[in-house]
């Protein structure tokens, strides 16, 4: 009998054994790769900051662009952080209001999304202190993709490929907090700075830029315009908010919503002007379609608003300088960074 009840012990360990291997083929052990991403930074810029809880690694770039394009985290899964922000527009989204779920409208133009390595706040108001949390509010918001974060999380888990994906990037299963760093990595590889300007200014190609860009280029960086006070740096904006005239009286009162300071309304977050004309139409509500009429608000000296900066003053160019000023603004985009394949759905 001790015989016997030892057999079957042995073979119960045997068929125990077996049964844990065959789990283990079903379902492997996902070892985490954190292979550092090698970011390429364009000459003429700092380095940016990497948050330390958010190290950018391949994988996790990897889930956040996956995440990026795909519209499951939208209610009924037709849009996507990239139906809004298309690489082909610079990141941006060339209808004055993008069209969420529903076909619900927006209020706001959507900004492009490049170079947010560097950004300090997020959205037109700045209402976001980091890159990490700028994804919860389009996901939530009712005329985006009006998804809760509970039920974007769940689909997530239940998907066949996510919670694999979580746990190379992550170790841990989909969740919120690394739903959001992932989405934040991608983004943060996002960084546009070739273009013929660059390529002049950074570079030493004297010849990237042709004789009506380079007198434009006097143009934005003289006290005539003054374009630059603003529209300063390597990334072209000091990052500011400013009221610019567009109106005397604002629907859309801009950082005071943020700050409830009266001196705050009507003020917006200065954009860069990288791959501006990529991104049309512009301004907070996409009020303007083309540069031209840009520079004829600018030239206007805006509308009297007691919160306009006071850099808004009116000044006269010609034609010719007009024409020039504008070409200075195209020599901006940059085709490498429209076109790079790893920027692609």
């Amino acid at each position: 009998m001790k015989h016997n009840r030892l057999l079957f012990g042995i073979c119960g360990f045997l068929l125990l054994a077996l049964f844990i291997t065959g789990c283990t083929k079903d379902k492997p052990l996902i070892t985490p790769d954190m292979t550092e991403y090698s970011l390429s930074v364009p000459m003429g810029f700092p380095e940016p900051e990497i948050p330390a809880d958010n190290a950018l690694t391949v994988n996790r770039v990897a889930l956040g662009k996956k995440l990026f394009f795909d519209p499951i985290l939208s209610k009924d899964s037709t849009v996507s952080c990239g139906s809004c922000h298309l690489p082909a527009k610079g990141f941006a989204d060339p209808k004055q209001f993008s069209v969420g779920v529903g076909d619900s409208v927006g209020t706001r133009n959507a900004p492009p999304v490049f170079n947010l390595a560097y950004a300090h706040s997020f959205f037109w108001d700045g209402g976001v202190p980091t890159l990490e949390l700028q994804s919860i509010a389009p996901i939530q918001n009712p005329l985006e993709m009006h998804l809760s974060l509970n039920e974007a999380v769940q689909r997530l888990k239940e998907h066949p490929q996510y919670p694999t994906l979580f746990k190379q990037a992550y170790q841990s299963e989909p969740n919120l907090y690394a739903m959001t760093r992932a989405i934040a990595s991608f983004e943060r590889t996002l960084i546009s700075g070739n273009s013929p300007y660059d390529q002049y200014q950074n570079q030493g190609n004297n010849s990237a830029l042709n004789d009506s860009q380079k007198r434009g280029k006097d143009i934005f960086f003289g006290e005539k315009a003054e374009c630059f006070h603003c529209h300063t740096g390597f990334n072209f904006t000091d990052e500011t908010f400013q009221n610019n005239g567009i109106y005397e009286n604002y629907k859309d009162e801009g950082r005071y919503r943020i700050t409830n300071q009266v001196n705050d309304i009507g003020k917006f977050k200065v954009p860069t002007l990288r791959n501006i004309a990529l991104t049309a139409p512009y301004m907070h509500d996409g009020s303007f379609s083309t540069l031209s009429e840009v520079i004829d608000h600018y030239a206007s000296g805006g509308k009297n608003h007691p919160n306009k900066s006071n850099l808004i003053r009116q000044f006269d160019l010609s034609a010719q300088e007009k024409e020039d000023l504008i070409h200075f603004l195209e020599s901006l985009t940059d085709q490498s960074f429209i076109n790079n394949p790893a920027h692609q759905p």
